[in-house]
């Protein structure tokens, strides 16, 4: 058994030999929990943060669509096309109003 002391300010030490062993270094966060047989410490996982920039480069790469880019019109194009292939009902063809 090992003991600390508590400092003015309400701080402790965990011996040297227990943050080894748990491979919590300096900036560790603790959850800090009250139970009946005294005061329990568990570690916090880290938020796994990355850049808004990387994180929306990373989305792209994972779509990775390199075709042209398509106007609205393609896309609702598509997008009926896929709907009516899919769908058992047929299509009723609406002309779009062109926008102004």
């Amino acid at each position: 058994m090992q003991t600390t002391l508590l400092s003015s300010k309400g701080q402790i030490i965990i011996p040297k030999t227990l943050r080894v062993a748990r491979h919590w270094g300096p900036g560790t966060r603790l959850e800090v929990h009250d139970t009946p047989e005294g005061v329990l410490l568990k570690p916090i996982a880290p938020a796994n943060k990355i850049e808004l920039k990387s994180g929306l480069r990373a989305i792209r790469d994972r779509v990775a669509y390199a075709g042209p880019k398509l106007s609205l019109a393609d896309m609702d194009a598509a997008v009926m096309q896929e709907a009516s292939r899919l769908s058992p009902i047929p299509a009723i063809k609406t002309p779009r109003k062109p926008p102004r």
